[in-house]
């Protein structure tokens, strides 16, 4: 059983950076689903894709709001995948939750679709202000 474990989350102001982290709990190993994404939720809003990375291939995606701001990656020493997020804004406020699945395409158009993901974490919350 694959359990995902977010941390990084914070406080910051508009313009800051913050870098999460996702990784398997110790009874797990990440590498047993290889597609992971990002996803958040912002109060009053559904749950956005944010972008995801196949960890095999390194294929990425991410979602137009971000690109440019946000980068992902994957450190196979450390089992651990990342979320660099850069010139934060408030509407990047919201609880960040990563996800896996198996797939061979990680990047494809179903990359953003919750209902593909059969593993989850409980999220860390990301807070910018203006």
């Amino acid at each position: 059983q694959l359990q995902l474990v977010e941390s990084g989350g914070g406080p910051v102001q508009a313009g800051g950076s913050l870098r999460l982290s996702c990784t398997a709990s110790a009874s797990s190993s990440i590498y047993t689903r290889n597609c992971i994404a990002w996803f958040r939720e912002a109060p009053g809003k559904g749950r956005e894709g944010v972008a995801a990375i196949d960890i095999i291939r390194g294929d990425l995606a991410y979602a137009d709001a971000v690109t440019g701001r946000f980068t992902m990656s994957a450190d196979d020493a450390k089992g651990t995948v990342y979320l660099q997020m850069n010139a934060l804004q408030p509407e990047d406020t919201g609880t960040y939750t990563c996800a896996a699945r198996a797939s061979s395409a990680c990047s494809g158009p179903y990359w953003a679709a919750e209902r593909v993901y059969g593993y989850w974490g409980h999220g860390t919350q990301v807070t910018v202000s203006a």
